[in-house]
């Protein structure tokens, strides 16, 4: 028993030291193991906060299916949107000269992301009370949005804190970051539309993904502005 609870503690002391940018967190580790323990950070917490985002309308019936979908989708959401920006970013990072940093930046990103999670799942309670009030649909699309973009903000703070070293060895590590962060937003607002429903309309037949998934995030977008402002 006095052993589980160390183990807890040296967990959440990783988790805090995490949190405020130590970079030393995982650096006593090998580079597989130090990724492979942020990856399951990144599957675990995120996975929380997905469950109870599939909670709207309730959790009996085929809501639990919702729950499990939404379970799955949020982990495949964070690294996905990660491993599908790194190819690039590694060509960035060599046309500016600091590909010998690439590893150091990796981490970086990852601690990030795994940040990202864990205010994800620090914001649960929220969206868990947000559910049990309200059966209203869009605006728990716009709820969820806003816990999204909160904790999406409080990653990118993580980031030029993880960051921070590879910043004042070269400051060309600055640039790279807004990169970063402009290809991040592109790719993970596709990406979440096309791992669309995380919430699913509560009467709905639940499904993994909708029917038009394969679509444009983009497009749809501007044609609802378009339609929005324009059309009479």
């Amino acid at each position: 028993m006095l052993n589980q609870w160390s183990r807890l503690y040296a967990l959440l002391a990783r988790m805090e030291a995490l949190l405020r940018g130590e970079n030393d967190v995982f650096e006593a580790l090998p580079a597989r193991q130090a990724l492979t323990r942020l990856v399951a950070v990144i599957g675990g917490f995120g996975a929380l906060y997905g469950a109870v985002m599939g909670s709207f309308g309730g959790v009996a019936g085929d809501r639990i299916l919702q729950i499990c979908y939404s379970a799955i989708k949020v982990p495949i959401l964070l690294l996905g949107v990660f491993a599908l920006g790194l190819p690039s970013f590694y060509v960035f990072n060599t046309l500016m000269g600091v590909r010998e940093d690439f590893g150091r930046a990796v981490r970086a990103l990852m601690a990030s992301q795994a940040g990202l999670a864990i205010l994800l799942a620090s914001l649960a309670p929220l969206t868990m009370g947000w559910n049990v009030t309200s059966l209203n649909y869009p605006l728990t699309i716009l709820f969820n949005g806003a816990m999204f973009a909160l904790a999406t903000g409080g990653g990118q703070i993580l980031l030029r804190r993880h960051y921070r070293d590879l910043i004042e060895r070269d400051p060309r590590h600055l640039i790279l970051l807004r990169i970063w962060g402009l290809q991040y937003g592109f790719v993970g607002i596709q990406l979440g539309w096309n791992l669309r429903p995380f919430i699913g309309i509560v009467g709905h037949p639940v499904s993994f993904f909708r029917a038009d998934t394969w679509g444009n995030a983009y497009v749809f977008l501007f044609q609802m502005v378009h339609d929005m402002f324009f059309k009479k």
